[in-house]
């Protein structure tokens, strides 16, 4: 039978928000490239890069909530599973059998499990990775106990998807004085977590244990969800030069050094908890309310979108195998800068082929496949 176009066609984008993704992304990857070299979470260049995770939960928030507020008379929740999982699932397929291709190289004194776990254990790990089902830390092959030892971003992926399931089954039916109570209850968690905790950061959420998952919901529900109300409440702030403005502002906020130290934990998290719940929903909302008037700077921030998300869900295995370089040959930050600024180069240059070559082809016959409904 014939097919009619798709019921429901993709909106406009945002082509600032679009651009800062992408900024965040390669922010994310010279973050780790430096966590390379840094003794521990006191002494980090870069020291606030992990906080990229936070502000993309922000704009996906906004970005659902955009996307699909306006639209549930016209779809079923399994329609917009389905839209999803075509948008985020071909990269995570990809970003695990990467992770896989380049296991065995990254055998090191810094990841000890390596050299022990026989091929047919790490394919294993390898196909459960493309599902994004959590491994428990029992099932680790790597050493770092992470719930994807293949591709350690894709945790954050697995929230991501946590976060799609609560907007579609409850969220979404919120009125806007639900919502905001349920972000400021939120910030709450945040806040009590930040300043009252045992770390006085964020770093963390990507292990299958109590500790860590109770990191990781506190990272998800105050950032997606602030990001949806953000969006419902339509305030957009007007700024010549959005772009520019939102994007040292994002490169500011991940290079201040840590504060407070190991002795004064709770100062370093009254700075993080001011920079999630106030200064990333206000970077979306200027970006949201900016515009880009030059046909170069359009073509910029469609690049950046486009390669953001293959950015951050493809480039971690490079950084394992940055890691076990650096940890076999004893290689100094100076004499290694030179290999990480390759790492980032490379990183973008996977990122991109993979767009064009994997993700956009595949999501193209998906959404033919599945989203086009029959006439």
């Amino acid at each position: 039978m014939a097919k009619t176009p798709a019921y429901l066609e993709s909106k406009s984008h945002y082509e600032i928000l679009d651009g800062l993704r992408g900024v965040a992304a390669i922010l994310v990857v010279i973050f780790h490239v430096f966590e390379t070299y840094s003794v521990d979470r006191f002494h980090q260049i870069m020291n606030h890069g992990y906080l990229a995770v936070d502000f993309f939960f922000v704009l996906s928030g906004f970005v659902v909530a955009y996307a699909y507020d306006d639209r549930w008379g016209k779809m079923t929740q399994w329609d917009f599973y389905k839209r999803r999982l075509i948008r985020l699932q071909p990269m995570v397929i990809l970003g695990s059998v990467i992770g896989a291709a380049l296991f065995y190289f990254q055998s090191s004194g810094a990841f000890p499990l390596i050299a022990h776990t026989p091929v047919w254990e790490m394919l294993i790990v390898m196909l459960v990775g493309c599902t994004l089902v959590p491994l428990l830390p029992s099932m680790d092959i790597r050493g770092w106990q992470e719930m994807h030892p293949l591709n350690g971003p894709a945790w954050s992926l697995f929230f991501e998807y946590i976060a799609n399931i609560l907007y579609a089954v409850i969220v979404r039916r919120f009125s806007k004085m639900a919502l905001t109570i349920l972000v400021v209850l939120s910030a709450c968690l945040l806040i009590h977590y930040l300043v009252m905790g045992p770390t006085g950061d964020l770093i963390g959420g990507w292990s299958v244990d109590k500790t860590q998952l109770n990191i990781g919901f506190t990272r998800l529900l105050y950032p997606f969800f602030a990001g949806v109300l953000l969006c419902r409440m339509g305030k957009l702030i007007h700024v010549k030069g959005a772009f520019l403005v939102c994007s040292v502002l994002l490169l500011v906020v991940f290079s201040i050094p840590r504060i407070g130290g190991a002795d004064h934990l709770w100062m370093n998290g009254v700075y993080e908890s001011v920079v999630v719940i106030l200064v990333f929903p206000l970077i979306v909302s200027i970006g949201a309310g900016g515009n880009i008037l030059s046909k170069s700077g359009i073509k910029v921030c469609k690049f950046l979108g486009g390669i953001s998300y293959p950015l951050y869900i493809t480039h971690y295995p490079l950084i394992y195998l940055h890691i076990a370089w650096v940890s076999s040959n004893k290689v100094p930050m100076g004499e290694g800068l030179l290999g990480g600024l390759l790492l980032v180069i490379v990183a973008i240059g996977i990122a991109w082929a993979s767009l064009k070559f994997y993700d956009e082809p595949v999501r193209a016959w998906l959404t033919k496949r599945f989203l086009v409904k029959k006439g």
